[in-house]
This record gives C-alpha cells, structure tokens and sequence, in this order.
C-alpha cells in the first residue's frame, strides 16, 4: 500500500511523487526566500549579505515558486494521496502572498545564529550540481534519488547550515583563545606575502595532514568513534550522505584542522579559496559518480578513494579527505584496482535512523 511518502509503485514515474516531491522543495526554497528577504537580520549570515546579486537572487526565487505551484498542482492530478502536492502548492501561495520575489527587503541589523540563507543557497546549487551528474556518470544506475535515509541526511545538511556561523564560531575559539601564544608575526607576515595560488596549496596539504590524524582518532578513540559512528551508519553513498555528520563531529574536525592555518597566518583570499574547494570535493567524493583519475588516483581524493572508507569491509583505511598518498605514506591506503565497495556502513548497524535520535545516540549508554 502507498503512503504519502510511498515506496515501490508510489514511487515510479508518472505517479506524481517526483513531482510532488519537487514541488515541495520548489516551494520551500521559493518561500525561504522570501522569508530572507523580509526577515535579513534574523535569517540571513552578515558577511555573505553583501556579496548576493539581488537581481538573480529575485529571479529565482520567483522561479521556485512557480515551479513549487506547477509542479504541485501536477501532482495533485496524479496522485491519490495529494498531501505533496498540496504541500508544494501552500508553500509557493505563502511565499507569493508575502510579496513573493518582489518582497521589499526589511530593516538590517543585529546578527542572527541562523543562517536560512546559506542553507537554501547550497541546496540549491549542490542539488543542481549533483543530481543530475549522479543521473549521468552513476556509480549505481539502479539507486534512487530519494533513496532511504534520504530525509535523515537532509536534516543534517539542513542543521549544519542553519547553524553555520555558530560552527564557525566554535571552529575558530580553540584556536584563536588555546593557540595565541603559538603564533609569531614574522612567520605569518612572510607566509601571508607567498603567491596566493601557493599558498593555497599549502593549506591543502597542511590541513589534509592535520585532518589525517585527527579523522584517524575519531576511529580509534572509543568516544570520538561514538560521535564519527554517525557518518559511517549511512548504507548509502550520494552527494548527500557526506552531510550526517554529528554536530560535535563537525566542531571538533573544523577546529582542530583549523589551528595549524591559524598559526600559520595564510591571507584570507587563500582560507576563503581553500573552504570553496573543500566544500564542493567533500559533497564530490561522497557521490553516487564512478569517477577516477586512472594512474593519478593517489594524487587526489576521488569517490571511488573515499567510497572505500565507508565501505563495511575493510574497515579504518583511506582516512585522508584531499590527498590519498597520505594514507600510503602512514599504512592506511586501500584501493583495489578497478573494485568498488559492494556494502556500506557499519556491521551490525548499531547507530538509529532519523536526525534527533543520531543526535542523542553518542551519549546514550
């Protein structure tokens, strides 16, 4: 039997529960939107206010809307249960009937721990990005978009990126108040006067070294692998599974990782260039893509090199996140030619499906 969700038959083309689906996500991107618009103080990150081409961003959000009633609409028609449709439908009528992508912006200032704006701005362009070159090189053909687990891994992406500038807060603190006394501004002014293609280079490799011994604690530490156990309890690889990670998982990676780049003292174009790339490699090595660089994979991090270290068997290798010939210069690389994993997650799968009891799971007994 299908449900508003359904599997199986509910699920196939033409049932109207793609388009449902879309028209929900249309919807609510249109009408987050304009909540940003309206609310900029309370919704939207400061530092990235400035940097939106307003025009485009109207455009699209008039956009999304549309979509979100059309496709709505859609699925109504061919759908029995017609609670995404309508949803969709709802959705793009709140957000037009609060002036939709002609929503005057409202007063700035204050700041605000919620970034509604970063959110919406990287499921937008990851998911347009990613599901469509999952649809054309995939790894597993068969696997579907919304496959299971898919709505748990959204609500990860969803708080990571809600909670962007408390993360990158809590990223920057150990370093910035533990590690001041380490920093010498001879070092950082001569590391900051190095060619910034350089110095981007630099900071791959000394943050992927860093990342290499703090991941590689995170399996062997009994309480951190409680904390890392989330990541790896997905059993299946896209472009979104990469986002289940715990929040603490997150804070703790980014802060350590961070330290050494602190330190140092590399420009800030640099860090900037850096976390864009990190950002699009990190979604890029967790996706459903049979993508490989030939005789260049131990140069960097492919999905086929990173699939492995989900993979239930073997298990603890290929630990770093950019550059595979880490892990082979410490032991730990494992990259079978041709082969990819056949099963993932973790054997057992002890940790529980759904956002807030992953949440909890580390801190249960």
């Amino acid at each position: 039997m299908s449900t508003g969700l359904g599997r199986g038959a509910g699920r196939r083309f033409g049932s109207g529960w793609i388009s449902g689906v879309l028209a929900v996500t249309c919807g609510a991107l249109g009408y987050g939107g304009v909540l940003c618009l309206l609310f900029p103080s309370w919704l939207t990150t400061p530092s990235a206010r400035a940097l939106y081409p307003l025009e485009l961003v109207r455009f699209l959000i008039y956009v999304m809307l549309v979509l979100g009633f059309g496709l709505g609409a859609l699925s109504v028609v061919l759908r029995r249960r017609k609670v995404l449709g309508f949803t969709g439908i709802a959705l793009a009528t709140a957000g037009t009937l609060l002036g939709g992508s002609s929503a005057e912006i409202g007063t700035l200032g204050g700041t605000t721990a919620v970034g509604l704006d970063w959110f919406l701005l990287n499921l937008f362009i990851l998911a347009l990005l990613f599901v469509p070159l999952e649809r054309v090189i995939p790894r597993l053909p068969e696997q579907a978009i919304f496959r299971p687990g898919w709505t748990t891994d959204l609500m990860h992406f969803a708080m990571s990126h809600l909670l962007v500038q408390v993360t990158v807060v809590l990223t920057m603190l150990p370093a910035g108040v533990l590690f001041r006394w380490a920093t010498q501004p001879w070092l950082q002014d001569a590391v900051a006067a190095q060619p910034l293609a350089l110095q981007f280079l630099e900071i791959v490799l000394v943050a992927d070294f860093t990342q290499y011994w703090v991941h590689r604690a995170f399996h062997r530490v009994p309480w951190l692998w409680r904390l890392h156990a989330i990541h790896h309890s997905s059993e299946t690889m896209d472009w979104l599974a990469g986002s289940r990670l715990h929040l603490l998982d997150i804070v703790v990676t980014r802060g350590l990782s961070f330290v050494p780049l602190y330190v140092l003292g590399f420009a800030p174009p640099a860090v900037y260039a850096y976390l864009v790339f990190v950002s699009f490699l990190a979604v890029f090595i967790h996706a459903n893509v049979r993508f490989d660089l030939g005789p260049l994979d131990w140069l960097l991090a492919t999905p086929r090199f990173h699939h492995w270290h989900h993979a239930a068997n073997p298990v603890d290798k290929n630990f770093a996140v950019h550059l595979p010939w880490i892990d082979r210069l410490f032991g730990t690389a494992y990259l079978p030619a041709g082969r990819w994993p056949e099963v993932y997650g973790i054997s057992g799968s002890p940790v529980p499906q759904g956002y807030w009891r992953q949440l909890a799971w580390p801190f249960l007994r």
